[in-house]
């Protein structure tokens, strides 16, 4: 029992200190990003050099991190941490508090279900790669995901405060109605794979088409990866989709935070955005499965072979999910600081006057399909 649980904590540090690290470093590089797609130098003022002259083969290893602005994310938390935390005298003070925190708690939980790979064998224990072992993970995602925004109708509506109060609404209105585009291009993947455990769908998307074509859920689902995309982006609320908190416009449901709890929502947006992506790659992009590679090592098409241990598979599946979690935050990134921001007009006509008819469509089309092929 205590191996059971030693080994189930060390999976939680590992799942979640890449997650925390991962966040933490999308501050520096929606900086970097943003400035090479716009032709600037970009953050490079948190710089850090010791002053005594034996530390100078230190400030020269250190140099390469200051020109590259890697210190801004311990600079940005040394100010959250060290600023006024400001409630506003007619503020509801428990709910103000409470409104944060809510919202990072229930983007952090979801990701105990991501399984970062299939099984690992370390000392003679067969270690699943997944923290929380859920038969129905998908519906625990769904369910912890969407109460989070609870925590964003508190901010709005116990600021006192108009324009909060309003980005509440809006951020409220626009989740709801992406999550119901969202929900109808995963019950296609369910029907397709026939389970609600994410591992499960994983490991039944290591099957091949025509014996050589990767069976994920990308190319059996086109139009619902597309959709999940979309939508995905837009339970973010970030570019194009943040009008809840346009700083043109009305700043937001957070307008009356400051210090570490302006901090927690700064930092649930980048969690929202890395767990779209974990989803995205869980889903439809094969999670932790790479093309060819059997649990013996590579199994090539027209009959070759790579020999590879137990332990370089699991290697090779662990930095195959990373590496597609990755590419989704970039992609994600590039059209952040690619694409206007809606009006919320249109933001809301695209979700529920196409988004949602498309998203049935499919699903009806994929059930149809399905039902042919079983018969």
């Amino acid at each position: 029992m205590m191996t059971t649980f030693v080994i189930q904590a060390i999976l939680s540090l590992v799942m979640f200190g890449f997650v925390f690290n991962l966040a933490a470093l999308h501050t520096w590089i929606e900086r970097k990003q943003s400035a090479l797609m716009q032709d600037r130098v970009g953050a490079n003022r948190a710089w850090i050099t010791l002053p005594w002259k034996w530390a100078a083969p230190i400030n020269w290893l250190l140099r390469p991190f200051n020109v590259l602005g890697l210190f801004h994310p311990i600079a940005d938390a040394i100010k959250m941490f060290t600023k006024e935390d400001f409630i506003p005298p007619k503020a509801d003070r428990l709910l103000h508090t409470l409104a944060p925190c809510l919202s990072l708690f229930f983007s952090l939980i979801v990701f105990a279900a991501i399984p970062f790979g299939d099984t690992i064998e370390i000392g003679g224990h067969v270690i699943r790669l997944q923290v929380a072992n859920l038969n129905a993970a998908l519906l625990y995602v769904f369910g912890a995901a969407s109460l989070g925004v609870y925590g964003i109708a508190l901010a709005g509506f116990s600021s006192h405060n108009n324009y909060a109060t309003l980005g509440g609404l809006r951020a409220v209105s626009q989740m709801l109605s992406y999550e119901i585009a969202m929900g109808l291009t995963v019950i296609g993947i369910v029907l397709i794979y026939g389970s609600l455990d994410l591992q499960e769908l994983v490991r039944r998307q290591g099957a091949y088409l025509w014996g050589w074509i990767p069976m994920w859920g990308a190319i059996l689902q086109p139009v619902g990866f597309l959709l999940f995309l979309a939508a995905g982006i837009a339970e973010t609320k970030r570019i194009p989709y943040d009008a809840p908190e346009g700083e043109s416009e009305i700043i937001g449901y957070f307008v009356e935070y400051s210090g570490m709890k302006f901090g927690m929502f700064f930092f649930t947006d980048y969690l929202e955005t890395i767990l779209i992506a974990c989803l995205a790659t869980t889903l439809f992009l094969g999670g932790w499965q790479v093309p060819y590679l059997a649990s013996s090592g590579f199994l090539f098409p027209w009959g070759s072979h790579i020999a590879l241990s137990a332990f370089s598979v699991s290697l090779f599946q662990i930095a195959s999910f990373v590496l597609k979690v990755l590419f989704f935050c970039w992609l994600f990134m590039t059209i952040r600081w690619t694409l206007p921001r809606f009006r919320y007009d249109q933001l809301l006509k695209l979700g529920w006057q196409y988004l949602f008819p498309i998203a049935l469509v499919n699903l009806l089309v994929t059930a149809a399909i399905f039902l042919w092929w079983v018969r």
